[in-house]
């Protein structure tokens, strides 16, 4: 049985294996909140996601994800995309990159948003996002998007901010298309024009940054992040009126570009004596933890929070701009590089989730995951119990199991990554890539110069010796494992302009490797 299948009908029996329940247990379904936040690095946060505090968890004042962790789980080896296009896809469809094609960030339609690098042809990708049916090309085609599923099972879904599933013009561009109830603020963007309610969200003259939907608030001295936050809930309140379980896909735009301040917090970060930017960056991430405390206590001001699930996640790595001097001792230490880089800077995220009665308060896991693992995950959580129709591959595997503190097979499963493109900005890791994580061993491929490197994470988490020299099994262990799964899902891969040739696969590299 072929892969797509296999993965499918894996999540299908997953599904109705849970059978029919009774009139009592679908009144209890749990509602659930996925908070995702843009741009946020792995260090955004005064909780440890390390062995020990650093000096940056010590800047950054996020007491409601101190609050959420203290009532949940958080997780510290958390993997995303290193853009945001594609772990917002793998969210909604629960394909691994490599498998649905959305490689890179999107936007206008049928269009590649930056050059590609020299000597290389970057393969015609899904640069139109998600695909609501077979007729758009350059899309992937997803008849079961999450939030459809979840809406066909009783659930009113709304979204709220960032959306970034669909190009200018496509139907994913609104998100209702995909199966929201509510779209609120979601448009084909990847960032606000401003988060200025007195400059309308947007420029002074019409952009495709501007915010849509967001009306009310223009004119008015508040921030994006307390706009959205405000509006998500009255959507939240009516669905409790009208007693259906909600899912909320609170997207917030920050912490991305543009680095504006958020007045209610500046003023004590420059105080502190952080320059400017730093004290504007540090004011949008307490701003955006002021939101996630907003909904916690709105769920415990209306007696929902034993009923209710909390996942928190970002959709890649922090900005890595301030990295001194160009090293890779980062802004997100110790993790090295950044956004767009496929070392740990640019991948791991910051994970928590509250789940009463299930997650005991106050525990941590140190297993890896990566974003399409949330797709069954949720479905499972909803305990979905009508799954009808056809159904894209499903690659990720559902970690409710590490929830409940428990082991099974997949724990060391490899993960893998997939950039046949280029994102734009230079720095270290950044480039057209490969990777894989099984166990503790990570290796990553260049298609650029045909370069490998091999680090093993638990000895190194900032990735500053290569071992490809000194470890030539594992290296050929790992590259043969990345390119059959890069040949099972038949991934894209750029062309040599100098050869006219595809790059080869990691394997076929590895014996004329160059190290960097």
């Amino acid at each position: 049985m072929n892969i797509v299948k296999k993965l499918s009908l894996g999540l299908l029996s997953l599904i109705l294996f849970a059978g029919i329940g009774t009139a009592k247990e679908k009144s209890q379904k749990p509602n659930i909140v996925l908070f995702m936040v843009d741009d946020m690095g792995w260090q955004d946060t005064s909780v440890p996601f390390w062995d020990k505090k650093t000096y940056f968890n010590e800047r950054y004042h996020t007491p409601n994800m101190e609050r959420l962790a203290d009532q949940g789980m958080k997780f510290t080896q958390a993997y995303a995309c290193a853009v945001c296009s594609p772990t917002r896809v793998s969210l909604m469809t629960g394909m691994n990159a490599a498998h649905h094609r959305v490689t890179n960030w999107t936007l206008k339609k049928d269009a590649m948003m930056v050059n590609p690098p020299k000597g290389l042809t970057i393969p015609r990708w899904n640069m139109n996002g998600i695909g609501v049916d077979k007729k758009l090309n350059n899309a992937i085609y997803t008849p079961q998007p999450l939030v459809k599923v979840l809406q066909a099972n009783g659930y009113t879904t709304i979204h709220c901010g960032k959306a970034h599933f669909g190009a200018i013009g496509t139907k994913a561009s609104d998100p209702t298309n995909i199966g929201f109830t509510v779209n609120i603020a979601g448009h084909a963007g990847g960032g606000p024009a401003s988060y200025y309610g007195k400059d309308n969200f947007a420029k002074s003259t019409p952009s495709i940054w501007d915010v849509p939907g967001l009306e009310e608030f223009h004119g008015k001295d508040i921030f994006l992040t307390e706009a959205l936050t405000q509006k998500a809930l009255k959507s939240v309140d009516k669905s409790v009126k009208e007693r259906k379980p909600f899912f909320l896909y609170m997207a917030h735009y920050a912490v991305h570009a543009p680095i504006m301040g958020d007045k209610r917090y500046e003023q004590k970060y420059l105080d502190a004596g952080l320059d400017p930017i730093e004290a504007k960056y540090a004011s949008l991430i307490e701003g955006m933890d002021k939101s996630l405390g907003d909904i916690m206590d709105y769920l415990d001001d209306k007696g929902l929070s034993d009923n209710t699930i909390v996942l928190f996640m970002s959709d890649n790595g922090g900005l890595s701009v301030h990295a001194r001097g160009g090293k890779r001792n980062s802004h997100n230490y110790p993790l090295s590089s950044g956004k767009g880089s496929i070392y740990e800077g640019g991948i791991r995220e910051p994970m928590i989730v509250k789940w009463p009665g299930v997650v005991k308060s106050d525990t941590k896991c140190d297993d890896y995951l990566i974003i399409e693992d949330f797709y069954p995950t949720i479905l499972e959580m909803a305990g979905v119990k009508q799954f009808k129709g056809e159904c894209q591959p499903i690659d990720g595997k559902s970690f409710t199991y590490k929830l409940k503190g428990k082991k099974n097979r997949d724990e060391n499963r490899p993960l893998y990554w997939h950039y046949p493109n280029n994102w734009g900005p230079h720095g270290p890791g950044i480039g057209t890539y490969s990777a894989i994580r099984k166990e503790d061993w990570k290796l990553i491929y260049y298609y650029t110069n045909k370069s490998l490197e091999l680090f093993n994470i638990k000895n190194d988490i900032s990735e500053k010796n290569n071992l490809i020299n000194t470890e030539p099994k594992k290296a050929k262990e790992l590259a043969k494992a990345l390119s059959d799964y890069l040949r099972e899902v038949k991934a894209q891969r750029p062309t040599s302009n100098a050869t006219k040739q595809f790059v080869p696969y990691p394997d076929e590299s590895l014996a004329s490797f160059i190290i960097p």
